[in-house]
């Protein structure tokens, strides 16, 4: 065998959406002495969900830091760390617990390069385990992305795949604003092939999983990965449904979005955080208040979590969120009133 051949051999691996995240802050780290993590229990115990694993072991306690439980504290602490120069990577344990540091995130990580006429900038990264699917309940559940995507002056990232997980993460970092990554953790086991080299994923560009005709369905995160599943099932009825992942939604690709819908005439939105209010919410306007409006043949539909906290009990926790029967119920529907 050639040897470009055994070298590409070599390349092709798979990791878990864990490692993918692991061996993107270990890279940083390497190439950059400014980049460092920090958050409760990233350092010894290896984060709560084994992210960071044997980082600290490689950087050491002044670069994998453990924190007070503190999130207003810590969030403080990233702020001014990034505005002296430092890359700090800030993990919230879950994301939940992002409730304790709003005022440092959206009163002044968010506004700091505005207010300064951006003579300062502020590039941080926040780190967000996040979303239903484990039996934590109520207050360690959530999908929160929405009321940050509101906020002028923040990213907000969800990757879906392995491959987004670390490539994002690599831009996040690289970036000059703060930028929040929401990791579901039902991911973190999912594996998919990830490059060995450091490569940047873009900001703010959607990814078209499968391309179909008859309706549109845009998600992310883990309602990418759903939408996808539900798609197979649906071209086994006759349907194309084309599935978009956002990976990002602020700033959110519109384009690839108003192109797909031009294309198919429908659109389904899913995601897992409450429905009113929610990122389909947004979509739904955006779509409505262009000339892609012409285009629809069925109204948008919206397909978002129940007005509920999250259950603890099993049954009731997958019927707060949209769950992959539920997705092809509601796009075989649309494509149905479509053609009426």
């Amino acid at each position: 065998m050639p040897s470009d051949t055994l070298e590409a051999v070599s390349e092709i691996r798979e990791l878990s959406y864990a490692e993918a995240v692991r061996e993107a802050l270990g890279q940083a780290m390497e190439a950059d002495e400014r980049v460092f993590l920090f958050g409760e229990d990233v350092g010894v115990y290896g984060g709560a969900f084994g992210v960071s694993g044997d980082l600290v072991h490689r950087f050491g306690t002044e670069r994998v830091i453990d924190t007070p439980i503190s999130e207003l504290g810590i969030a403080g602490a990233a702020v001014g760390a990034a505005i002296t120069g430092m890359r700090p990577v800030l993990e919230i344990q879950f994301s939940d617990f992002v409730t304790l540091a709003m005022e440092q995130l959206v009163n002044q990580a968010a506004k700091i390069r505005f207010m300064f006429g951006g003579k300062a900038s502020v590039p941080m990264v926040v780190r967000l385990p996040g979303g239903s699917g484990t039996g934590a309940a109520a207050q360690h559940s959530q999908s929160l992305e929405a009321w940050f995507a509101h906020v002028p002056g923040l990213k907000v990232l969800q990757p879906s795949t392995p491959h987004d997980a670390k490539g994002m993460l690599l831009a996040a970092i690289d970036d000059p604003n703060p930028v929040l990554i929401f990791e579901h953790k039902l991911l973190y086991k999912t594996k998919g092939h990830v490059p060995a080299e450091a490569y940047r994923v873009p900001i703010g560009q959607a990814a078209i999983r499968r391309e179909g005709t008859d309706v549109t369905i845009v998600g992310s995160s883990i309602m990418a990965r759903k939408a996808e599943a539900a798609a197979e099932r649906l071209a086994a009825d006759g349907i194309s449904a084309e599935v978009i992942d956002l990976r990002s939604i602020r700033p959110i690709d519109f384009t690839t979005i108003a192109e797909s819908v031009r294309k198919t005439h429908r659109l389904l939105v899913v995601y897992e955080g409450v429905k009113t209010m929610g990122i389909g919410a947004e979509i739904s306007a955006m779509i409505a208040e262009s000339e892609v409006f012409d285009f629809l043949d069925a109204p948008i539909i919206r397909l978002g979590g129940a007005d509920s906290p999250i259950p603890y009990n099993p049954v009731l926790e997958k019927a707060a969120v949209p769950q992959e029967d539920d997705i092809v119920t509601a796009a075989a529907n649309l494509v149905r009133r479509g053609e009426a």
